[in-house]
């Protein structure tokens, strides 16, 4: 597959990535290099990945533990003083090798560990290929609410290796699947009809589905990189799945939830908002909702539970002077963003979500 040009790097695909990065670390004068994995991909990542290396560099493996739980600012503390321990300097380079908690929270420890320090990219989940690891933004969580700190800030490349899939749970295939329909419901109505019937997927074929996902992401990326404008697309199904996945986060009574299940729920809330509003039709809604409760599970939602999240709506980052923000579909492949929407209705959606 050829390689994808985004703000300033490149997003490679499998063995062009091992290539790439061989020039990479040629052509560079890097003092060491720093692997960040969690203990997930130390295990089941880390022995694939480095038989494809080649370099002379001094390399050290910096892990933590795995969990959205430990994506904080206090992991990232351990992270820089390790790295000063281990003699990290302004030439080191540093690869993120795992999902989106790696790549989110490995992008941040470089960008700001003595001001900046390059890094790459090795997404290993399909969350964490078609999202996570493209666009720029790299963060840790406040607490329970998500991605609160954080940096745009773009890796030196990143690295799209499939195979790595083949050690990802089918709950994370489904968690990542989710920004894939995202993508199709928000700008191509022909790829979202891709995933009407999972069936009919050839997949022998997904390595198409991915690399489309990404050029998606991308090409909206490249229009903002900063979110001011159309990259706000990209927030469907987030404004309430990030507070419905920080709530089930927090709440000792509730099951945590993949990031993705989580959006899979905002997404059909937000569109049956985007119904009441008459920005798509009976049909359309149905068809979304038909789609998407084909492949998720239920989640359940008891009468006390709406308000806690619904208060956690106003820490969402993407609010602008206290108003919540919401970007909604017009119409599949289509979006209106920075849109307002009354509590009544989005109770209204949880009720007609648990019917």
């Amino acid at each position: 597959m050829q390689s994808i040009q985004a703000n300033s790097y490149p997003i490679h695909f499998n063995e062009k990535g091992n290539q790439a990065l061989n020039f990479h670390l040629k052509e560079n004068k890097y003092s060491n290099l720093f692997i960040i994995v969690d203990s997930n991909t130390n295990e089941f990542c880390l022995p694939h990945f480095l038989p494809y290396l080649e370099t002379d560099l001094a390399i050290e493996i910096i892990e933590f533990d795995a969990g959205e739980e430990n994506k904080n600012i206090e992991t990232c503390v351990q992270i820089w003083k390790v790295l000063t321990e281990l003699g990290a300097d302004r030439k080191s380079l540093i690869i993120n090798l795992g999902g989106g908690v790696v790549t989110d929270l490995g992008g941040f420890v470089a960008s700001t560990f003595k001001r900046g320090v390059d890094f790459i990219h090795v997404p290993t989940t399909l969350l964490s290929m078609v999202d996570a690891s493209v666009g720029g933004k790299n963060g840790v969580d406040l607490g329970n609410l998500k991605n609160q700190i954080g940096v745009i800030n773009v890796p030196k490349m990143v690295l799209i290796d499939t195979r790595y899939l083949e050690t990802v749970p089918q709950n994370e295939m489904r968690s990542g699947l989710a920004e894939m329909l995202k993508h199709g419901l928000i700008y191509d109505k022909e790829y979202w009809e891709q995933f009407l019937d999972l069936k009919a997927i050839d997949f022998a074929d997904f390595d198409m589905l991915i690399y489309r996902s990404v050029e998606i992401k991308n090409e909206i990326v490249i229009q903002d990189p900063t979110e001011k404008n159309i990259r706000k697309a990209l927030n469907f199904g987030h404004t309430l799945g990030h507070a419905i996945e920080s709530y089930f986060l927090e709440n000792e009574n509730k099951t945590t939830l993949l990031h993705g299940e989580a959006i899979a729920v905002g997404m059909l809330l937000e569109s049956f908002i985007s119904l009441d509003k008459k920005l798509i039709n009976k049909e359309e809604y149905s068809e979304i909702k038909s789609c998407i409760k084909s492949i998720y599970d239920d989640i359940l939602f008891d009468e006390k539970d709406i308000e806690p999240i619904v208060e956690l709506l106003i820490h969402d980052k993407k609010n602008e002077y206290g108003n919540i923000q919401f970007a909604l579909i017009d119409g599949i492949g289509k979006i209106k963003i920075n849109q307002s929407v009354e509590n009544e209705l989005i109770l209204r959606a949880f009720l007609d979500y648990k019917s």
